[in-house]
């Protein structure tokens, strides 16, 4: 008999998300209205030379919010850029955390609260809901169209001892309010624009894939994946297309809301691992693993990946499933490739060495564990090497 508990579902959001051209002007509101003093902004290098910040803390100002800016998370962010911005939040008496950037700052951020709130170090929270406190309030205000970090329970460090990213799953870790402003996307460069946006297709193509996807998941992926394959070739082509971008926004968005809640598979996975082993752009090796990944998954739900290829805009009619499903991931690659991104990993200076313990470590990931195919390791190890 089946445990009634085996059909239950939980789904994870923030509690407000604010989406829409100048919808960052509503942040000073919104952290009055929580009743925030000080906030530590965290971002990057880049955001804070730019300028980007200062308006971020005039928003909060003229609603009688403090601010300071931590500007040191890396775009792989570390277990040591947590700590140091930890200390500034504690040195700096913050009682709320406003992370402004892409995944890195909003995973930086979730760090440095989960820190705040609970004590001890960063790494004890690898795995899936290893804190007991929450952390506190927090702002997430996406620049990118891609991570879904901004609405996430997923916050992912690398440690750098054993240059492994470790992925923290956790409820506590979804930001208070996540902001999806397109207009603050309208100067990404076309490099980042194509990573960020592969990367939004793989949750939701992961998400869609997942052993535990829902009908509710199921929908926010698939109209993310529709969204995506309209979209990302102009966003990329001329980062001025307002439209282009605003629907990659809400492509991201869905995305998120699908792999929040139903997870992901083998190619965050492994992408963690070429992460922390080389420093490489998680999108770019999120878009260079999915088509093969998804080639070892056929056999799993080839149904799906048929569905994956009509909501890229393929014609399957009159296919048999099989067909279909290749189609699907012969779109997924089309599109990689459209929009610039590398052809295999050996583009990027991965060794074939390195593939045996990156394997271990992806099969041990918490993203691998709802994959719709259960992998040995020589299987992980041949999707690397295919991918190369």
């Amino acid at each position: 008999m089946t445990n009634i508990a085996d059909q239950v579902f939980e789904y994870f959001m923030p509690v407000t998300n604010l989406m829409g051209a100048g919808a960052v002007k509503q942040i000073g509101p919104k952290a009055a209205g929580l009743g925030l003093k000080k906030a530590l902004i965290v971002s990057d290098k880049g955001m804070h030379e730019r300028g980007a910040l200062d308006d971020i803390q005039k928003i909060l100002k003229d609603s009688g919010v403090e601010s300071v800016i931590f500007a040191g998370s890396q775009p792989n962010p570390t277990d040591e850029n947590v700590h140091d911005g930890f200390k500034v939040y504690q040195d700096e008496k913050c009682d709320s955390i406003v992370s402004v950037g892409g995944g890195s700052s909003h995973d930086c951020g979730k760090g440095i609260g989960l820190v705040a709130g609970n004590g001890g170090h960063i790494r004890d929270f690898e795995g899936v809901n290893k804190s007991t406190k929450p952390m506190p309030p927090m702002i997430a205000i996406n620049t990118t169209a891609g991570t879904a970090s901004e609405i996430t329970r997923f916050c992912i460090i690398t440690n750098t001892e054993t240059s492994v990213k470790m992925a923290i799953v956790d409820w506590r870790v979804t930001p208070t309010i996540s902001v999806n402003d397109p207009v603050m996307m309208m100067t990404m460069p076309k490099g980042l624009t194509a990573a960020t946006g592969m990367d939004a297709l793989t949750h939701s193509v992961e998400a869609y894939m997942s052993t535990i996807a829902t009908p509710v998941t199921d929908s926010a992926a698939l109209m993310s994946i529709k969204l995506i394959g309209e979209n990302l070739r102009q966003a990329v082509a001329n980062g001025e297309n307002f439209e282009a971008r605003k629907n990659m926004a809400y492509a991201q968005l869905l995305g998120g809301m699908a792999f929040n809640n139903a997870s992901l598979g083998y190619v965050h996975g492994m992408a963690h691992q070429l992460g922390g082993f080389y420093d490489l752009p998680h999108g770019v090796c999120n878009a260079i693993l999915l088509p093969h990944v998804q080639r070892y998954n056929l056999n799993a739900n080839p149904e799906r990946l048929g569905d994956i290829a009509q909501a890229l805009g393929e014609n399957i009619e009159g296919l048999s499933v099989r067909d279909a499903a290749d189609v699907g991931i012969e779109a997924i690659e089309k599109l990689s490739k459209d929009i610039g991104i590398p052809s295999g990993l050996s583009e990027l200076g991965v060794k074939e060495k390195d593939f045996e313990v990156m394997a271990k470590n992806a099969m041990k990931d918490a993203c691998s564990a709802t994959n719709p195919c259960t992998a040995k390791l020589e299987d992980v190890i041949q999707i690397f090497k295919n991918a190369m």
